[in-house]
């Protein structure tokens, strides 16, 4: 199966998954990562579930929920996605408690996978400020390729960040 690899599955959103979302989208402490300025209430996200099933072609982007033994751990979204130019962003969370035990690793090669094979991308790309040095390495590590820095770009916890743009040629 394409979006599994042992413990790890890459799976769509389902109305099941409101209670956990809710939780992860109100979480200040990824307002952050995620640029979240305000609350999101359960009626928008249970809007929200209900049309991520549409296709990417379409809305230019799918957000999957990452299981770890099927409980759901994080979320990975393919966002910005350019058909014609065949690239699209990589943004990633993982719960706390599941950091640093190699699944946000996994969960990326497994999205990676089914951006070159499925969707035919040429390039993935990620966009992480200066502080955020675990994602900076895991996206290293995968091969990404660092080709430049905004500098100050994000005004975030009461001071500017620079933020690095990584690049990922697929094929």
């Amino acid at each position: 199966m394409l979006l599994q690899k042992e413990h790890i599955q890459l799976r769509a959103l389902e109305p099941a998954d409101l209670d956990w979302l809710y939780a992860v989208e109100n979480s200040t402490d990824l307002w952050k990562v995620s640029n979240t300025l305000q609350p999101f209430s359960k009626h928008l996200l249970t809007e929200y579930i209900a049309q991520s099933g549409q296709d990417i072609f379409s809305v230019k982007q799918v957000r999957l929920v990452i299981t770890y033994h099927q409980k759901p751990v994080g979320l990975v979204d393919l966002y910005d996605f350019d058909p014609i130019h065949h690239r699209a962003g990589i943004g990633i969370v993982i719960l706390s408690e599941y950091q640093s035990k190699g699944i946000a690793k996994a969960a990326i090669r497994l999205l990676m996978e089914y951006a070159s094979k499925i969707l035919q991308l040429h390039q993935l790309y990620a966009s992480v400020t200066s502080d955020n040095e675990n994602s900076l390495h895991l996206f290293r590590k995968l091969g990404f390729i660092e080709t430049g820095i905004k500098k100050d770009w994000i005004f975030s916890e009461g001071q500017y960040k620079n933020e690095h743009l990584l690049q990922l040629l697929l094929k």
